[in-house]
């Protein structure tokens, strides 16, 4: 009976593990909308959320975005996130990393997806 305490505990702490890893959204400020019209640089379509890298010009901003299973449901695949797509982000910049936001909706060759 030990065994499986042991086991269950064991599989209980690897499941948590990406939950415990997942950063919460209060580390960006809401107060401060954003609204940022450039270039993709990077693109990351993976878990727990995608990302891209945005070339405002004059800065290169680093866009967290929804994790892909929602964004492919809401039609942004990852095909629609490459390197030179000018893209237009709206969301809300991180309170300790100036060039980091977290992004409510993208908007990729004249379509929007809401990504919360």
């Amino acid at each position: 009976m030990r065994k499986l305490s042991v086991i269950s505990l064991l599989v209980t702490s690897l499941v948590a593990l990406p939950v415990a890893a997942h950063h919460g959204w209060s580390s960006y400020d809401n107060d401060k909308p954003l609204t940022l019209t450039g270039n993709v640089v990077e693109a990351s379509y993976t878990y727990p959320h995608g990302t891209i890298k945005l070339d405002t010009g004059g800065k290169t901003w680093l866009a967290v975005l929804a994790p892909p299973s929602r964004m492919s449901a809401r039609g942004l695949s990852s095909e629609d996130l490459k390197a030179g797509v000018q893209a237009t982000v709206e969301g809300y910049p991180n309170r300790d990393d100036p060039s980091e936001m977290r992004a409510e909706r993208i908007t990729i060759g004249g379509k929007t997806t809401e990504l919360r």
